[in-house]
């Protein structure tokens, strides 16, 4: 592994001494405004031209050697206007003038590189990425740089929880019903993927971060449409297919996407548990063959239409159904005493199986108050959610001879899951004195959950009730909030200020327990971001910004779920909050190149944590707010361009990791340094024919949570593209995880806990794709809007 991990930081810092020139500069109209999305070819003695796109005016080449250069700029309804310039240059100032008439269709070749950075957010473009398009949203975020998944389904970006939201709005899942529904979420359907380590005050103060998932949607003008479709094989094959349209005529825009996802995945497992008391030691060891099968069709119908030029209106629809089982045969062998031999073995089947059904409405109105910048928006939202499920358990105990070591144990059981979320927001901009905005807005929610659970014993041969272990568990939470932030420059400064105000209030009810759990809570979260300009090339900024992570309604529910006669895992309705700072200093190279020192404490944060009771040899998971969870580190981010045909993005983090809290009848105070690194490399082996190449590569170390130990994981994955049918259609071939670096190994050893397992997830794979464009190409605005449910469904479970 150390040969691994020092060619992976070879593989990532040595290409940055090759970089030479950089050529940057800004493109504005007639008028001084600068232009957005302007197209920008540079090209030398005759060779490919290499492409840029500005971003707000502001345009980067890197890596460019010293000579006599052709600059092209063009951007549809401007006049095109050619420079010949000799590098090194200073800053470039180009400005683009209306065309007379209006032109009938232009078409725009090139695209967006792989990974953007920009002053709030990263930028992954999945339609550009090998690897990540033809397989699942899942497969998407393994491969975007910062972001982490780990075996319970958790999603972390730059070491912090996250908020996933789809298209501006938050996923109302989490943990494992998150991570399913992720990966039966096509990735031809994504455009690309945002990820806000420090989100601003404008969003939900609910997690550490926020990445966005943003979905394809045509600019054109007319009916076009995108098909695709991907077949994977792991052990079991699994194939995806989507198609999106979008329809553009005058004041109406119609668009939509539909994808239909088959997965079959192995989940193996092996597990120990030690348990020992005074006067035993028993050793358990299982082994777990499984395999998990889910079909799911997602969807989305939008309408936008223009009631006047500085008013819209829109519905939208996106939507989910899936169906999911698992099966699991465990083998476990028990040895007392320090023997060698088997003192008895149990054998269990576990089925599961369930379908989920998902709806979000949406409601908006948007109108443009003057032609400064003042805008007035009002979104209203309904989310239902609904979830049923089933649980087969049939377990077996035998001895050394082979008869019966007690009766056996056979139970079902049956849950049913609805939640209802009402939400209405309103948001308003200001812009004054041409460098300033401010903007500000109000929120309310309101979630409503009923939780059903009937437990059967059926070791009789008859199906019978046990009320004792069934329950109806009711919560319900309200949530009113309020924020206001300014933005702007003075002089070499920019600034960014917000603050945030949440006031929450909650009640979990379980009937058979009885008991009633409430909680009611204010809190104010300011956020700020400066910028301080050197020079032109040397940037300082400094961060700060304070969040709350609000426990999962999964976490809170306390039904008793057994997989075993000697297993189970139980929610806890008193959980209560965790609460998160985050401060970073940085400094910025040529607007690419950039180096953070950063601080993060939670303080009461929440985990799942397992629990032995060596004397009945019980082994449960349930929930549980710690004490403390402190990081303090760097991240580099290093992007390379050797050459006009290779693109090279990297990025390392290093941490100091501190997690101490009471737990059980001790305490514990553990102590780490990690590191995660993530290198993308794409190549373009022949523009002319679109044939593309991309390597990727991640590593991480090994790291504590809680009492969990997590050991290392890594991945390098590589693909191939080419674009064909007249550059309409793409074919894929991607081959992910090629050394099976993937699995997690977790181990505990804390007071008188002493367990482990090692999980492998069937990440090694090989994946065909294809996709096709039909349609027109005349370029049109397109309207990006959020809806006012900014957090709650992603609780859901």
């Amino acid at each position: 592994m150390k040969n691994i991990f020092t060619f992976l930081l070879a593989f990532i810092l040595f290409p940055a001494l090759l970089s030479a020139q950089n050529l940057k500069g800004t493109v504005q109209d007639n008028k001084g405004n600068l232009l957005d999305g302007v197209s920008l070819y540079l090209s030398h003695d005759g060779k490919a031209p290499v492409l840029k796109i500005s971003d707000k005016g502001v345009f980067l080449f890197t890596g460019v050697n010293t000579g006599q250069y052709q600059l092209t700029t063009s951007l549809v309804g401007y006049q095109t206007v050619v420079r010949n310039i000799t590098l090194p240059n200073d800053t470039l100032k180009i400005i683009l003038s209306p065309l007379t008439k209006q032109l009938s269709e232009v078409t725009i070749a090139g695209s967006k590189p792989l990974i953007e950075r920009k002053i709030d957010r990263v930028v992954f473009n999945v339609e550009n990425s090998i690897t990540a398009s033809g397989g699942t949203a899942w497969d998407a975020l393994n491969k975007a740089p910062g972001v982490q998944t780990t075996f319970d389904g958790t999603i972390k970006a730059n070491g912090k929880g996250v908020t996933i939201y789809l298209d501006d709005k938050p996923i109302r899942l989490s943990g494992e019903d998150l991570s399913a529904y992720l990966r039966n979420l096509p990735s031809d359907n994504i455009a690309k993927i945002e990820i806000m380590a420090n989100p601003t005050a404008r969003y939900d103060a609910q997690g550490g971060a926020v990445i966005n998932i943003i979905s394809k949607k045509s600019k054109a003008q007319g009916l076009n449409v995108i098909v695709s479709g991907a077949f994977t094989q792991s052990a079991h094959g699994s194939y995806t297919s989507a198609a999106s349209f979008n329809y553009r005529k005058d004041k109406l825009n119609i668009y939509g996407n539909y994808g239909y996802s088959y997965r079959d995945k192995e989940h193996n497992e092996t597990e120990y548990i030690i348990f020992e008391t005074p006067q035993n030691y028993s050793y358990w060891d299982n082994n777990k063959i499984g395999e998990r099968k889910g079909r799911a069709s997602s969807y989305k119908l939008g309408l936008d239409y223009n009631l006047t030029d500085k008013q819209v209106i829109g519905f939208l629809i996106n939507g989910t159904n899936s169906t999911n089982t698992r099966i699991n045969n465990v083998q476990t062998n028990i040895y007392n005493n320090h023997q060698s031999t088997i003192d008895s073995l149990l054998k269990t089947n576990n089925n599961t199986g369930g379908n989920t059904d998902q709806l979000s409405y949406n409601l908006n109105y948007k109108a443009k108050l003057d032609t400064v910048g003042q805008t007035f928006n009002i979104d209203l939202d309904y989310a239902p959610y609904r979830n049923n499920g089933n649980q087969a358990v049939n377990s077996l105990s035998f001895l050394p001879s082979g008869s019966m070591a007690s009766a056996p144990y056979s139970i079902s059981t049956f849950s049913k899951q609805k939640i209802d979320i009402w939400s209405g927001k309103a948001d308003y901009t200001y812009a004054f004195n041409k460098k300033w905005n401010m903007e500000a807005g109000v929120k309310y929610s309101s979630i409503d959950t009923h939780n059903g659970f009937n437990f059967f014993n059926n070791s009789t041969g008859s199906s019978q009730l046990d009320a004792s272990k069934s329950d109806q568990f009711e919560y319900t939470e309200t949530t009113s909030a309020a924020y206001a932030s300014v933005n702007g420059t003075l002089g070499k400064w920019s600034l960014e200020a917000g603050l945030r105000g949440e006031y929450t209030r909650t009640k979990g009810y379980s009937v058979t327990l009885d008991s009633i759990n409430r909680n009611s809570y204010f809190h104010l979260f300011p956020t700020l971001f400066l910028t301080y300009a050197i020079s032109k090339d040397h940037e300082l900024n400094i961060n700060y910004n304070y969040r709350i992570n609000r426990p999962d309604y999964w976490r809170l529910n306390p039904f008793k779920y057994y997989t075993s006669p000697y297993t189970y895992l139980e929610g806890n309705p008193a959980l209560q909050p965790a609460f998160i700072q985050s401060a970073e200093v940085g400094y910025t190279y040529k607007q690419q190149y950039n180096f953070t020192l950063f601080y993060r404490q939670t303080n009461g944060y929440f985990s799942n944590i397992t629990v032995q009771d060596n004397t009945n040899k019980i082994f449960y998971d349930t929930q549980q707010n710690l004490d403390k969870s402190l990081e303090t580190g760097f991240a580099l981010s290093v992007p390379v361009n050797p050459a006009d045909w290779w693109e090279i993005n990297n990025y390392i983090q290093g941490s100091y990791r501190q997690e101490k809290s009471g737990y059980l009848q001790g305490s514990y105070d553990y102590h780490t340094f990690g590191l995660y690194a993530n290198t993308n490399n794409a190549f373009t082996i022949n523009k002319a024919s679109g044939l593309k190449a991309e390597i990727s590569a991640w590593y991480s170390s090994p790291t504590v949570q809680g009492i969990y130990k997590l050991d290392r994981t890594f991945d390098v994955s590589a693909g191939v593209r080419k674009t064909i049918l007249n550059k309409q259609g793409t074919i894929r071939l991607a081959v992910n995880d090629v050394f099976y670096g993937n699995p997690y190994r977790i181990n505990v050893n804390y007071l008188n806990q002493r367990n482990g397992f090692h999980e492998y997830n069937d990440t090694r794979n090989i994946a065909l794709s294809f996709s096709y464009k039909i349609g027109h190409k005349k370029i049109a605005d397109s309207r990006k809007r959020d809806s006012a449910s900014e957090d709650e469904k992603r609780r859901a479970q």
